[in-house]
């Protein structure tokens, strides 16, 4: 068991196969050295074994917070998941912020471990440090918006009050490889698949009832000093600052113009690096701004919704009404994020933003991750142009009206192309020879920063063990931000050092569980005063950043064991020197990942992409049977991909 502050030292273990509940305290030594969250999470997948199907009964879903979750610490009302991703077969964890993290704790839980699969469908209730299942036959097949409002009359609860729900839609139901798993506030743990691992379990929902119960830190004196200095930091920002840093007041939408502006925006599936680049090289009616964060606030914004305990609302509520296929539309819905506005918008070849706006609400109700949903399809687009999807179906070019109806077809896998795009980028491009047509790493898709101009974003998306990914390790906040201080984005030098630090720090934040979006005020300092004045512990600053390493070579390490190696660290051919180069402020740019591999590994201790031994044995990993690999050399783990 844990004495540390911030946790409630209960797990519920929940077999859904027979529906029995056990309930167990967390390991203190565990809790030292994995923090919370995300790194204990990933650790409970690890000890389930690295080499279960991610679709099989063994397989572990994880909900995971952490110490800081439902604090009076800035941002922490976010919530992991982790599982192994049945889109990428790789460990993964998917975070999503609203007030589900906070009322997991305050019912009395530091997490939820569900293994197993449910013979009918169920949801789980929690409640008061109680676990219950109930059917949810009825539900099955439902979006998710009416399943959450049949939920919560069911249970006799109130959103917003005492209730959150976390839950799936037929994307899940269905096994769509990128399904998401939403909350009642429309924000995801999108990424990975996670819905597609609750499907699987016929787990509709999780139910998480509870009043405001916020933990008491175990030193008041340090813990204040901590939370004063980055109240201050967050308040000084002009990111973060309340009603007036660009992220308060655009939300992350605030990058649509100023990725346009570097040419570092993917558009027309990466073929491009802006809408301007586009629109100059086809004349077509292309723009960017128009989905932009200032364009949204100035014409559709209808309120600014926050999640627990954060004061900069970066959550950007909206409204439309468009007319689809003779039908007149009205949709409000959150929120209107940069990297789905990106995928459903630009790289799909369009810049309308209502069109855009219908998208997002249709992928949340779908319960699917609308980057790889917008990728997928703009992979479609793609393919479709070279005839390599006869017989199977077709999409053209920014076909908005079409790409709203696609997103339900593919929850519900309706039809021989839905069918194929439902089961994710990698397997698309097995079947079809379409690899050239795919904007993946590990099978999933990247974010909406392009890595012939934001370098840092290439080595990040390489080496992210849960498939392309941004949040990893955002470099974009020093490489755009100037955070902790400016460097070139067009520089690749020093960007594999950068990258890994970055990957560190995100992976102590996950584990927290507090938004990353504090990291743009608040540094390594200010975490270290509120972790220790929580917990009670004394860890000093190396500490912990040694604990977000050891988190992040875990993770690295279950891959290995997966057969995961430097060669899977790899990029769309794309954005290399023999690919599409850059254009306009972009200019003959492409991402030279070979030289930032071989950095990034060097400052890592990695033997082309693996953990060698003495890696696990200098940070006290010692779960599984090691790698077999020595910093001296070494054949890396072999991979069946």
């Amino acid at each position: 068991m844990t004495e540390l502050g911030g946790f409630q030292d209960r797990v519920a273990r929940i077999d859904l196969s027979d529906g029995e509940v056990a309930y167990e305290s967390i390991d203190d030594e565990d809790a030292k050295q994995y923090i919370g969250a995300r790194g204990l999470g990933v650790k409970y997948v690890f000890e389930q074994g690295p080499d279960v199907d991610p679709l099989g009964p063994d397989n572990l879903l994880a909900f995971m917070n952490g110490p800081l979750s439902g604090t009076q610490v800035t941002m922490s009302g976010r919530i992991a998941i982790c599982t192994k991703s049945p889109l990428t077969g790789t460990v993964t964890d998917s975070h999503h912020g609203g007030w589900s993290g906070a009322r997991l704790k305050w019912s009395g839980f530091d997490g939820l471990l569900f293994e197993g699969e449910a013979d009918e469908p169920v949801y789980a209730v929690v409640e008061d440090g109680e676990v219950e299942l109930r059917d949810a036959s009825h539900l099955w097949g439902e979006g998710f918006h009416d399943t959450r409002d049949a939920i919560e009359e069911e249970v006799e609860g109130s959103y917003g009050k005492n209730l959150s729900i976390m839950g799936i839609g037929p994307g899940g139901e269905n096994e769509v490889k990128f399904a998401s798993i939403m909350n009642e506030d429309d924000r995801a743990s999108g990424r990975g698949g996670t819905g597609c691992v609750m499907g699987s379990k016929n787990l509709k929902a999780v139910v998480v009832k509870s009043t405001t119960k916020m933990p008491k830190p175990a030193d008041p004196e340090t813990f204040k000093e901590g939370h004063q200095q980055a109240m201050q930091a967050i308040q000084e920002s002009e990111v973060t600052a309340p009603n007036e840093g660009g992220l308060s007041m655009y939300g992350t939408n605030v990058l649509m113009n100023i990725g346009e502006e570097m040419d570092g925006l993917p558009t027309k599936n990466g073929r491009y690096t802006s809408t301007e680049s586009m629109r100059d090289a086809e004349g077509v009616d292309i723009d960017a701004e128009r989905v932009s964060g200032e364009n949204v606030r100035e014409n559709i914004l209808v309120d600014e919704p926050t999640c627990h305990s954060c004061p900069v609302a970066c959550k950007k509520e909206v409204e439309v009404t468009k007319m689809h296929k003779g039908e007149e539309m009205n949709v409000r819905t959150e929120s209107y994020e940069y990297e789905s506005a990106y995928a459903l918008g630009p790289n799909s070849g369009h810049t309308d933003r209502d069109a855009v706006a219908l998208m997002i609400d249709r992928c949340n109700d779908m319960g699917v991750d609308t980057i790889d949903a917008g990728n997928m399809m703009a992979m479609a687009m793609e393919m479709t142009e070279e005839g390599k999807l006869e017989g199977v179906g077709e999409l053209e070019w920014g076909d908005a009206e079409t790409m709203v109806d696609m997103i339900e077809r593919m929850a519900y896998r309706e039809d021989d192309l839905a069918d194929l795009l439902a089961e994710g980028p990698r397997r698309v491009a097995d079947r079809k020879e379409a690899h050239e047509n795919s904007l993946a790493v590990k099978g999933q898709t990247i974010a909406a920063y392009d890595p012939r101009c934001l370098k840092g974003m290439g080595i990040g998306y390489a080496t992210s063990n849960r498939g392309a990914c941004h949040l990893r390790g955002y470099t974009p906040a020093a490489e755009i931000l100037g955070i902790p201080e400016k460097v070139d984005p067009y520089e690749h030098e020093g960007k594999g050092e950068l990258t890994a630090q970055f990957q560190d720090l995100h992976a102590i934040s996950d584990s927290f569980d507090i938004c990353k979006f504090n990291a743009f005020a608040e540094g390594i300092e200010e975490y270290v005063l509120q972790y220790n004045g929580m917990t009670g512990r004394d860890v000093t600053e190396d500490e912990l950043l040694e604990a977000g390493e050891r988190i992040y070579n875990l993770e690295r390490y279950y891959n290995n064991l997966n057969g995961f190696d430097g060669s899977d660290d790899s990029l769309p051919e794309r954005f290399l020197e023999d690919g599409i180069r850059g254009q306009g402020a972009s200019e003959g740019e492409y991402c030279e990942l070979e030289e930032m591999k071989a950095e990034y590994y060097d400052h890592r201790g990695w033997v082309d992409g693996v953990v060698p031994d003495e890696k696990l044995d200098e940070l006290g990993i010692d779960l599984g049977p090691g790698t077999g690999v020595s910093s001296g050399g070494g054949a890396a783990v072999s991979s069946d991909d």
